[in-house]
């Protein structure tokens, strides 16, 4: 199992970070489409590293045409001498339609049919002759996605897929895997041998009473945020916390932020968590992911000192 790291979202800091994170020993460097275009960081982070695969985790398909996606793809793939790889997602219905001024349909054929079409403007232009760039060819392409309609099109069309931090080991094994090996079989591909699952798993680290305490509140706000959405209550619900959810969008819609991690118990925190100090906390990450991701990307969403992230790592390969 390749560890990786996420990218600062400082774009004044990529190329220093991106230096810093190989240097460190992390195989791969992710960015996601959040307060700044991913594509325009990746390139900075590609000119300063020589060794790590970077990639979109995620860029926003729908916010984008197959056209523009594929072009910008596949020069990324011949910048970096083939260590990039397109993350794609569908993001939800209010985003597409008032951030993005994009139009919104159906969101899981509509991806088949999108990486479809960019798979087929690569073929294009990997048999042509004005455009024939056969020394790294197109990226691989990994899909973002929670419901099983989106999963399937993942199996089918896609080299990888990227898990929601909002997840649990039960329900990739219960709901996600199933869900890929139908597209797979699709595909006329059965199985996911050289299929990639990757993804961030929530990582709580306290070397102390004072950091636990904090690690702790910064990981149930997080997971109350992402619960909150309706596009995440399966996984809830394959637990018996379906209940839950519309509570959480309740406070939001309310605007009372401060009190949605307190409705997140230690139960549910361990589930979705692993939570101890960095060797705890390695230990616990190998034991419930490495027999199922190919990747894993530590999710912290609190201030933490680097080299306990690195202690983390160092256990996980021990």
């Amino acid at each position: 199992m390749k560890i990786d790291a996420n990218l600062t979202k400082d774009i004044d800091r990529t190329k220093e970070v991106a230096a810093e994170l190989e240097r460190a020993g992390y195989d791969g460097l992710w960015i996601g489409e959040t307060q700044h275009e991913p594509f325009l960081q990746l390139l900075q982070a590609a000119e300063a590293t020589e060794r790590v695969t970077v990639g979109s985790s995620i860029a926003i398909a729908f916010a984008r045409t197959p056209m523009t996606t594929a072009s910008v793809g596949f020069d990324l793939a011949l910048y970096t001498q083939g260590r990039f790889v397109l993350g794609l997602g569908s993001q939800i219905k209010p985003h597409i339609e008032k951030r993005f001024s994009m139009p919104w349909s159906h969101p899981a054929p509509r991806m088949r049919e999108y990486i479809v079409a960019m798979r087929a403007i690569w073929a294009c232009w990997q048999d042509g002759e004005k455009l024939d760039f056969r020394e790294y060819g197109p990226p691989p392409v990994y899909l973002a996605g929670v419901g099983v309609l989106m999963t399937e099109v993942a199996g089918e069309v896609c080299d990888g897929f990227f898990f929601h931090p909002l997840t649990t080991d039960r329900y990739l094994r219960e709901v996600t895997l199933p869900a890929l090996e139908r597209g797979r079989v699709t595909a006329g591909k059965p199985g996911l041998e050289g299929f990639v699952l990757t993804g961030p798993a929530f990582a709580c680290i306290g070397r102390d009473d004072a950091e636990m305490r904090d690690a702790i509140k910064g990981t149930k706000d997080q997971i109350a945020f992402y619960a909150s959405t309706p596009a995440y209550r399966a996984v809830l619900e394959l637990h018996g916390w379906g209940d839950l959810q519309p509570e959480l969008t309740r406070l939001s819609k309310a605007g009372r932020w401060s009190d949605m991690g307190d409705a997140i118990d230690d139960e549910l925190l361990h589930a979705f968590a692993v939570v101890g100090d960095p060797a705890a906390v390695g230990k616990g990450l190998r034991a419930r992911w490495g027999d199922i991701a190919t990747r894993l990307t530590l999710y912290t969403t609190y201030a933490i000192d680097p080299d306990v992230c690195l202690e983390v790592v160092d256990a996980i390969r021990a």
